[in-house]
């Protein structure tokens, strides 16, 4: 299994303990009060949400990761999203340290 797959894999642990921030509304909400600490842009995101987000997590100092489609952020917490937002520290750095590999 490769790392991104058990990212992938830790995505829907993540939806399951409650730590994940789903839909374009709520994630910029979580980004704009500091909960976000990492934001999960699909890579095939319309240009105006990718221009949006990576406006957005810029100016609030928050890590964007632009790895996974659409398809496979869906298929990892089990329902359609093109942006995700992971609130919990020791899941972002579990997920950072996987994808850096």
């Amino acid at each position: 299994m490769t790392n991104s797959q058990r990212a992938l894999q830790l995505l829907g642990l993540v939806r399951r303990a409650g730590k994940l921030v789903t839909g374009e509304t709520f994630v910029l909400a979580a980004v704009r009060d500091g909960s976000a600490k990492l934001v999960l842009l699909a890579n095939d995101a319309g240009a105006s949400s990718q221009k949006q987000f990576r406006d957005k997590t810029t100016s609030y100092h928050v890590a964007l990761n632009e790895t996974f489609t659409k398809d496979q952020l869906s298929t990892a917490i089990g329902s359609a999203r093109t942006v995700l937002a992971i609130t919990d520290p020791g899941f972002v750095r579990k997920l950072q340290q996987l994808l850096a590999d």
